[in-house]
């Protein structure tokens, strides 16, 4: 069951979300605001990508970092 959820935008802010979806291909705004909803659930968040960045970090200095000589020994 599908549900209606409306938005309070700006004019100029609709009318370019309308032209985006057209020009992406899109049936509808629904169908691109859904996609872009499920981009967003793809995101890492900052607070997610700091704490990575520091695991990394810490492994580095511990020595646990490993060497290669391309970005293909990775796969």
């Amino acid at each position: 069951m599908r549900q209606v959820l409306s938005l309070s935008l700006p004019p100029q802010t609709t009318k370019e979300i309308k032209k985006s979806a057209k020009q992406r291909g899109f049936d509808s705004v629904s169908g691109y605001i859904k996609y872009l909803f499920d981009l967003d659930q793809d995101l890492i968040s900052e607070t997610e990508l700091l704490s990575s960045i520091k695991s990394a970090k810490k492994e580095y200095k511990e020595g646990k970092a490993i060497t290669a000589k391309s970005l293909a020994e990775f796969i």
